[in-house]
């Protein structure tokens, strides 16, 4: 058994052992370059996968990345399945038909963005692993994700609307003075839905329209 010397090689050697899987349902796997590294456009801690459309790459073709996140390599195999799906589809549908068909005859099953190898797929995918071997790469842990601005307590100025977030080491003193109108500010609880701003509708509504022009990443 010969033994990847880098993780791309072993990702590389992996792409041509699951060729065949395709093959044999109708497709084949175009033309593209496996990396171990983040997700752009997603979240790092959720995403164990990626894959770019040609159009994204300057040398035309699909580039995958496999989270650092994973070191099992039939996970590894498993989610470079999901990924190659999205590679032969070059990431038109996202996870829409054309992908779940794709995804359902290769073997992958469950909810399209969480599709994972079915029963007699993932003992395919352990025999490949094995011939392979072992994947030479050890998970990258994550700390503990630090509170963002919207999961802390706020205080808005009843008067002017200035709003600020409440670091909980100084939550004991209160919410501070407004430097605007010098009076104190009241404190709302975290979970609490503003009214979205016209102007907010209209950014979201032209990233939609810029998403439609333009073929991002698929996770």
């Amino acid at each position: 058994m010969d033994f990847a010397p880098n993780r791309e090689t072993w990702l590389q050697s992996a792409v041509q052992s699951l060729a065949p899987l395709f093959s044999a349902v109708g497709y084949g796997i175009p033309p593209l370059k496996v990396s171990c590294g983040f997700a752009a456009s997603s979240s790092p801690r959720t995403t164990l996968g990626q894959c770019w459309p040609r159009q994204r790459s300057a040398d035309m073709v699909n580039e995958i990345f496999i989270s650092p996140k994973i070191d099992d390599p039939v996970e590894v195999l498993d989610t470079l399945v999901h990924e190659i799906c999205h590679a032969i589809d070059d990431c038109q549908s996202g996870h829409g038909a054309d992908f779940q068909g794709i995804a359902a005859v290769i073997g992958l099953e469950g909810p399209a963005r969480m599709a994972m190898a079915g029963p007699s797929l993932k003992m395919r995918l352990v025999t490949i692993s094995e011939k392979l071997g072992s994947y030479p790469h050890k998970a990258l842990n994550f700390p503990p994700p630090r509170p963002s601005n919207a999961t802390r307590a706020k205080a808005k100025c009843p008067q002017c609307g200035y709003e600020v977030s409440l670091l909980k080491r100084w939550s004991d003193y209160g919410p501070p003075i407004c430097p605007k109108d010098k009076i104190r500010m009241e404190e709302y609880a975290k979970d609490t839905v503003e009214q979205e701003s016209p102007d907010a509708q209209k950014d979201d509504q032209t990233v939609e329209t810029v998403k439609e022009i333009i073929h991002r990443a698929i996770s």
